[in-house]
């Protein structure tokens, strides 16, 4: 009785301290701990949703731009694996916002220290797949993307008891999950059964497979929960995207009214709504249907309110249905859950809005002195105080602090091998280059294994798309274009040829599927390569290009002065009081 009372009293005082942000736990999560934040900048994350009636090839796609900005980067490929009889899998608690010194070895080889202290059984097999902070594509073509959206703050539970945070279940989906409902079904039932929360707070997750797309969103169920309430450890709710419509997912609860009569829908934990009754987030005999956001995330701000920080909503909408004339102040909560697009989305497409700053809008991130003489949109990304105030800036879809980026292709025409493509820019998806691994790669280059922010390692794969983003940021506007050309020439060819790898790759698979895996890992691989090289001499071309703020011209080796807009040297000459060079008489 005593130690059930010790152990009460930890967990009610680690309730507390969540409750009042002082868990040191709490101090390694994503900002975003309860709606009432009107931190918007500190948020990360972007998530599309395409169906497959809604791509031009049939495919289902979904993105992930992971952009915390200090986070861990690195990839691995997992391989398939059989297990023995009785065999038990450890449960590690591995945030998403701490990344290890390289010299202390590889984040995914030193999770000892974050054993959670549960074993699960093990199944007999588990699918090979590819991820970096998440798991991202498995053996079946189940796909993952991955977008932080908070819950109300009593509700997140920061404490020890619970088992599971969201990499950790996206990582058991992978091995797990057959298909997407599959994978669904699995996060939900771990979650419930030994608690989710730890580092994490409210989560959604894409998750597809080569036949349909579901928007899912799990949240903690608050610091006193124990395995020994009898309640679920944790509250979900998932929605599918139409094949023929797009949704996306930007830190913000998605999914309203629910009909958990029609299962090829809905999904959700059996307390999606007592929950809300029994705290007192939704009343029953209000009349008012029960909607899952307004109960559990609710956040009453636009486009225009937030000056563009909370803007990607409407800016996705804006781009995929511009017919509709969707209004900038359209609170983000009245946005319908997913759209029919005006043209179907090819992957180009999908990259493009990717890389979007709100260009031509009102709350264009490059407009006037906030881009500078060189027009860049990647100036202040968090906003600034001044005086004691706070002021937000535009947080684009294109943001510069990303980890790397995904773009998943689900293809249910072609054997799961041939048919998953995990697209992978590492790095801030203005200057990086997507490139393609097929689901059925054995391995990835050793090169996106390893590195960190803090150590400049040219060994290290994404310090080769820093290099170049560094030095496109000095005269952006300038130095963009060459960093167009140079994704047109690699990412665009490497599009262009998916046709023709797949072919060839299914001409080897009749053959013999390992021979298939085979070619589709040297082209990946090879490719790989082949860009981390360009990417290195890009910089070094940039660096020579534009040094000291003036343009060498490498083939006449001659000098030129970069040009500055009239209206910058106009405010130049007005806020410095300069004069004008007195003629000569």
């Amino acid at each position: 009785m005593r130690t059930k009372r010790i152990i009460f009293m930890v967990t009610l005082l680690w309730g507390v301290f969540s409750f009042m942000n002082l868990s040191p736990l709490h101090s390694q999560t994503c900002n975003i701990c309860g709606t009432d934040s009107t931190d918007y900048q500190s948020d990360a994350c972007t998530v599309l949703l395409i169906g497959k009636k809604a791509s031009t090839d049939g495919s289902v796609m979904s993105t992930h731009t992971c952009d915390c900005g200090v986070c861990d980067w690195t990839w691995r490929s997992v391989p398939a694996a059989d297990h023995e009889e009785g065999a038990m899998r450890r449960i590690y608690y591995i945030p998403q916002f701490i990344t290890k010194p390289p010299a202390k070895g590889l984040r995914w080889d030193t999770l000892e220290d974050k054993y959670s202290g549960l074993e699960i059984p093990q199944i007999k097999h588990t699918f090979g797949y590819l991820h970096g902070m998440f798991g991202y594509m498995n053996d079946n073509q189940v796909a993952i993307g991955e977008s932080t959206i908070g819950c109300r703050r009593e509700m997140n539970n920061h404490t020890p008891t619970p088992k599971f945070d969201i990499t950790t279940l996206t990582l058991i989906a992978m091995e797990r999950g057959k298909t997407a409902r599959d994978a669904i079904r699995i996060i939900g039932s771990l979650a419930e059964k030994y608690g989710y929360g730890n580092t994490d707070s409210g989560e959604m997750l894409a998750i597809s497979d080569p036949n349909e797309i579901w928007l899912f969103e799990i949240m903690p169920v608050g610091p006193l929960w124990t395995p020994e309430t009898g309640q679920p450890g944790a509250i979900w709710c998932a929605q599918r995207v139409p094949d023929d419509e797009v949704s996306i997912c930007a830190n913000e609860s998605r999914i309203g009214e629910i009909d958990l009569s029609n299962k090829d829908y809905f999904m959700a934990s059996p307390n999606v709504k007592s929950y809300a009754m029994e705290h007192g987030y939704y009343d029953a005999k209000s009349g008012k249907p029960f909607s899952w956001k307004r109960a559990y995330s609710p956040n009453e701000v636009s486009a225009k309110s937030s000056n563009g920080s909370r803007g990607r909503m409407w800016r996705f909408y804006d781009l995929v249905a511009p017919s509709k004339k969707f209004l900038i102040d359209t609170p983000n909560m009245d946005f319908p859950f997913s759209i029919k697009p005006e043209k179907k989305l090819s992957v180009s497409d999908v990259i493009h809005i990717l890389r979007d700053h709100y260009d031509g809008t009102e709350i264009d991130a490059a407009k006037g002195i906030q881009g500078g003489p060189f027009k860049n949109p990647n100036h202040l990304p968090y906003g600034f105080k001044l005086n004691g105030k706070r002021y937000n800036t535009p947080r684009c879809i294109g943001v510069n602090r990303a980890e790397y980026i995904t773009v998943t292709q689900c293809r249910d025409w072609l054997p799961n091998p041939v048919g998953g493509i995990v697209w992978i820019g590492l790095g801030a998806q203005d200057t990086d280059c997507f490139m393609p691994f097929y689901e059925g790669v054995r391995k990835i280059p050793k090169s996106f294994e390893f590195g960190d922010h803090w150590e400049f390692d040219r060994k290290s794969a994404r310090w080769a798309f820093d290099y170049v983003d560094f030095h496109t940021q000095v005269v952006y506007s300038h130095a963009i274009k060459d960093v167009r050309k140079a994704q047109e020439k690699w990412e665009g060819g490497a599009i262009k040829r998916t046709p023709e790898i797949d072919a060839h790759a299914m001409k080897l698979y009749k053959k013999s599927p390992e021979l298939a895996r085979d070619y589709l890992t040297d082209y990946c691989n090879n490719n790989a390569n082949l860009v981390l090289d360009a990417w290195w001499k890009l910089g070094d071309f940039l660096l020579v290009k534009y040094n000291h703020l003036w343009e060498y011209e490498v083939k006449t080796r001659k000098r030129k002065a970069l040009e500055y807009p009239q209206w910058w040297l106009e405010e130049l000459v007005k806020y410095n009081n300069l004069k004008p060079v007195q003629e000569k008489k």
